[in-house]
């Protein structure tokens, strides 16, 4: 493969519904090219991009994955992302490398929710140039005209239609390229016919859209519209190059990856009117002290690059993906890592076509590739020239809100768990790994089921781990509603000096989320230096509570009194007095649960929101706003109980056909209801009477 220029890169991130045929598509492009000599099956992971044992496994991509392909004098990046929602981390890593967004709508099923979300991050998010490419026209309950009138009465009137198939007796025998306004058929696709008398109007009427936005874009094209002149093919490539680029175009193609149909014009359409990264003209950054700066898009400005993406190869070692922002990155180079102050050797550059690595001498502005064995270098760092240190914004990944509590199965798998977690945490930034010190439990946090089951297979297969998952424990808090006070007495004997400690402790209410502590002692029957150890033993009291073992808050603690030995009383004696009074004063003191809430903002479709609403009211939770974002979803802002948000992800996912989105985070604590307190405090008991056992 030969080197590219930024003005010839095309970086195009493939975007879709699950099984809308995004890895099909580009495996058609690679196969039509000769780059692969097999097309293979997504469904059983023999395609040139499926190549990872999970995806083959599960039939469905779950990596964002790269397919460099040439053609015509122009190096077109797909970027290969997952649709399903699980694997969400891995979309967002495609967009953020993608200049250019191809989006796969099967031909059956029409607009889904990966459609949606595509669209959404592409287009509203990113603004990024847009073609649309109605794949699976092979299959016989395809419909082209309402997977067509759907995308337009969903996105607008930039949604317009480049070809068209021609149907008979139910199957698509040919199409028509709307721009020329001719027919090929595919058993003689060499020779361009006439348009089918049937489909004339048709075409007329989507050439007449097309030329009417294509007006819009320039004032010479408007003036010649308006008077009635029929634009020429030269300025009708202009004016839908200008809408491509601006938005005002979003071309619709359609075609089969199974039968190769459409293809050729789809890789065409993409090297004609997808701009360059060239066209950029220049990317922002930001210099040592977070003041943005601008860099050129081109060969000549200084070097920065990217990390994207890693992967830890138990062969390999360290590969870092990086997109080139500005500039040339050379092999065997000295290059600054911004957010780590370090410096890093460039040894191989490799271009990254699915499982292949194809060794490459640099790599210029725009292109992707991949460098191996960085020794401090992390997805979202900047490599960058020592004359120009900057560096460019993180990935902002979605926030993974269900969680598991793992444990491996021994104890000889500890530090291997330790080790995995690590790397997989390097290579997915949806993954997270809380050691709670409160619960002991490390607790794995993903964006669903299915998206933990990948860590959990990953852990198993590539790091010989296997783990025990269970729901993560609640974090309770208990406190007192009442005033007790209570003797702690300690007095020990076994011959010579004993140990020997009497306090008197009042409990009672407070605001304060940790215990406060004060003494009131007067005259000397309790010398000041045995205050701390009284002290010291009430705060680890208050670590478990006498309901439920739970953490013990909003808690006065008082020493008023005491007694001591001159001999016998020592610090452990305090302590010990100290643990005494406090489960002494504690059942009298009205003790009482407290269950965390939760605040939580839900994004989804205005049609879902009695749904949404019911359900939370299902869960004791609270509806605290409603209002309509610019993009027209509803955004609903409540609070609900923690312990009735566990598996939430899940199953807003099912309430909302996928669409719906959440973020949650803890509130406070407030009184459990009875009936919520005592399912917990039992509990509890169980479990301590069996651990005693």
């Amino acid at each position: 493969m030969k080197d590219y220029l930024a003005n010839e890169v095309r970086n195009v991130v493939v975007l879709g519904h699950s099984d809308a045929g995004k890895s099909s598509v580009i495996e058609a492009c690679l196969y039509f090219n000769k780059q692969i000599d097999k097309f293979g099956a997504a469904s059983d992971g023999t395609t040139a991009l499926n190549f990872d044992p999970e995806e083959g496994k599960r039939g469905l991509s779950v990596y964002c994955h790269l397919a460099p392909l040439e053609w015509k004098n122009c190096k077109i990046n797909f970027i290969d992302t997952p649709g399903y929602l699980d694997y969400e981390g891995e979309e967002v890593t495609g967009l953020n490398v993608g200049d250019n967004a191809l989006i796969v709508v099967n031909a059956k099923e029409g607009v889904e929710a990966g459609t949606e979300r595509a669209w959404k991050e592409a287009v509203n998010h990113r603004k990024l140039p847009t073609i649309f490419f109605i794949n699976k026209m092979d299959d016989e309950h395809a419909k082209f005209e309402n997977v067509y009138e759907e995308l337009r009465n969903k996105f607008g009137k930039s949604v317009i239609p480049f070809e068209m198939p021609i149907i008979k007796d139910g199957k698509p025998v040919g199409s028509v390229n709307i721009l020329r306004k001719k027919a090929w058929y595919y058993d003689n696709r060499k020779e361009a016919q006439e348009v089918p008398e049937e489909l004339k109007a048709q075409v007329d009427g989507y050439y007449d859209e097309i030329t009417e936005t294509i007006a819009m874009a320039d004032d010479e094209l408007m003036e010649k519209f308006f008077s009635g002149e029929e634009f020429d093919e030269h300025e009708i490539a202009k004016g839908l190059r200008i809408g491509v680029r601006s938005g005002d175009i979003r071309p619709v193609y359609c075609g089969s990856a199974i039968d190769q149909t459409g293809i050729e014009r789809l890789l065409d359409l993409i090297t004609e009117y997808f701009p360059s990264y060239a066209e950029k003209g220049s990317v922002k950054a930001l210099d040592k002290n977070n003041a943005e700066v601008s860099l050129e898009t081109n060969e000549q400005e200084a070097l920065s690059a990217f990390i994207f993406k890693t992967i830890v190869d138990p062969f390999v070692g360290k590969i870092s993906y990086l997109k080139v922002m500005s500039g040339v990155l050379n092999s065997d180079s000295q290059v600054v890592n911004a957010n780590k102050d370090t410096t890093e050797k460039i040894n191989q550059i490799f271009v990254i076509n699915g499982k292949f690595q194809i060794g490459v001498g640099k790599l210029f502005t725009g292109d992707i590739g991949a460098v191996v064995k960085l020794q401090e270098t992390e997805t979202n760092d900047t490599l960058c020239d020592k004359s120009k240190v900057v560096h460019y914004e993180g990935i902002q990944y979605p926030e993974p809100m269900l969680g598991y509590a793992i444990k491996p199965k021994s104890k000889a798998d500890e530090d291997k768990l330790s080790a995995g977690m690590k790397n997989i945490m390097q290579e997915d930034g949806t993954v997270k790994l809380v050691n709670n010190v409160e619960t002991h439990e490390q607790v794995l946090y993903g964006l669903g089921d299915q998206h933990i089951d990948l860590v959990l297979s990953k852990l198993k297969s590539k790091y010989k781990v296997e783990v025990d998952t269970a729901p993560p424990t609640v974090q309770y808090r208990e406190t007192i509603r009442g005033k007790a006070d209570a003797q702690g007495r300690f007095k020990k004997q076994n011959g010579g000096a004993g140990l020997f400690g009497e306090v008197w402790v009042r409990f009672e209410p407070c605001d304060s989320e940790d215990m406060e502590f004060a003494e009131e002692l007067k005259g000397e029957n309790l010398p000041r230096n045995f205050v701390p150890p009284v002290e010291q033993g009430l705060r680890e009291c208050m670590e478990h509570g006498i309901l439920a073992g739970f953490k013990v808050v909003g808690v006065k603690a008082t020493v008023y009194d005491g007694k001591y030995h001159p001999v016998d009383s020592k610090e452990a004696a305090f302590k010990e007095a100290a643990r005494l009074s406090f489960n002494a004063a504690m059942p009298d003191a009205k003790p009482a649960l407290l269950e965390p809430i939760s605040k939580l903002t839900i994004i989804a479709p205005e049609e879902y929101t009695g749904t949404l609403m019911g359900d939370i009211t299902k869960r004791r939770g609270l509806i605290l706003d409603m209002s309509l974002n610019d993009e027209g979803d509803q955004v609903i802002h409540a609070e609900a109980p923690s312990a009735e948000m566990l598996t939430y992800a899940n199953e807003l996912r099912a309430m909302t056909q996928g669409r719906g989105t959440y973020v949650m985070s803890f509130d406070r604590y407030q009184p459990a209801p009875n009936e919520v307190a005592d399912k917990v405090i039992a509990i509890a008991k169980q479990k301590q009477e069996e651990e005693s056992k």
